[in-house]
């Protein structure tokens, strides 16, 4: 089981597209899918299911902050098992596939941002030895419990859409993670945080290992940068944007070679109808092409996890 935290310090940087639109077309090759959503703003979480039915249904007790409530109550939280929601209306579209694919969900919350200094108050402790042990429980907890989700279901990937900050939410993400996938849009506020989430990232790696035994250490790696929001001309990204896309080449990282066009109206429709982009069949030969350039995007993205 594949597990990627989907991350950028800059919001509207088309983290949530990706997030669906990756799961979405990796179901619909046979994939089992599950959505994590830890992003406050539940923008993931409201592309698959209807606020008046997660307001109904899952917002009292069926989220990840229902989850990590438990954690700052000082409790054992119940098996991440039983967070997990099987939304319906993607669902019923990736049957027509024949493949066997699925999309899973657990749900976020719009008071999940206030989480955070629950979690803060566990960490500490009246001498090293318990800061230490108090360090790796608050952050390490969502990583035990994905470990426990991979010996009782059959995910084949677990995607984590992050919010757009480095707080203890992230990092249980993080922790957790084999991968990290960095959508941005390339320009300068967007590339700017990438040479920072990098060292965020290595901090966050070497402080944690620090904490733990040899078994328990870390090494998520960054699986590379997506770019997103791209103006096409001459069937290329615009010289403004290509100046930013050389840029994010020299810190070093990777750089997938596909990515994802501009289109506000099919990515913005797509929430409301429940279903990723990558699931829908347009008879417009631009909208066409965005089908086509997210499978170019999925087939990328498989080659760089089996080339790990």
């Amino acid at each position: 089981m594949n597990i990627i935290s989907i991350i950028n310090y800059k919001g509207g940087v088309g983290k949530t597209t990706v997030s669906a639109n990756l799961a979405g077309e990796l179901a619909w090759r046979g994939k089992k899918v599950l959505l994590i959503d830890t992003d406050a703003q539940a923008s993931l979480t409201f592309s698959f299911v209807k606020p008046d039915e997660w307001d109904s249904n899952y917002k009292d007790s069926k989220t990840i902050k229902s989850w990590f409530d438990a954690i700052s109550l000082g409790k054992e939280p119940e098996q991440l098992k039983e967070y997990i929601i099987t939304p319906n209306a993607v669902n019923e579209q990736l049957k027509k596939s024949n493949a066997g694919g699925r999309i899973d969900l657990i749900c976020s919350h719009l008071g999940l941002i206030n989480v955070d200094l629950e979690l803060a108050t566990l960490l500490g402790g009246v001498n090293m030895t318990q800061s230490k042990s108090n360090y790796i429980k608050v952050h390490g907890k969502l990583r035990d419990a994905i470990a426990k989700l991979a010996t009782t279901t059959d995910y084949d990937i677990v995607l984590i859409d992050c919010p757009p900050n480095f707080n203890i939410v992230t990092k249980n993400a993080i922790v957790a993670s084999e991968q990290i996938l960095i959508p941005a849009k390339p320009d300068y506020l967007s590339t700017l945080g990438i040479d920072y989430l990098q060292r965020s990232t290595k901090e966050l790696v070497k402080e944690f290992n620090e904490y733990v035994n040899e078994e328990g250490r870390i090494d998520p790696k960054i699986l590379g940068v997506i770019f997103t929001m791209i103006q096409v001309n001459a069937g290329q990204p615009i010289a403004a944007q290509r100046q930013y896309i050389q840029q994010t080449k020299r810190l070093g990282v990777n750089t997938l070679k596909n990515y994802l066009r501009e289109n506000k109206t099919i990515f913005s429709d797509a929430p409301q109808m429940l279903i990723p982009v990558a699931l829908n069949a347009y008879s417009h030969p631009s909208h066409s092409n965005i089908v086509d350039e997210i499978e170019g995007i999925v087939d990328e993205f498989e080659s760089l996890l089996e080339a790990l």
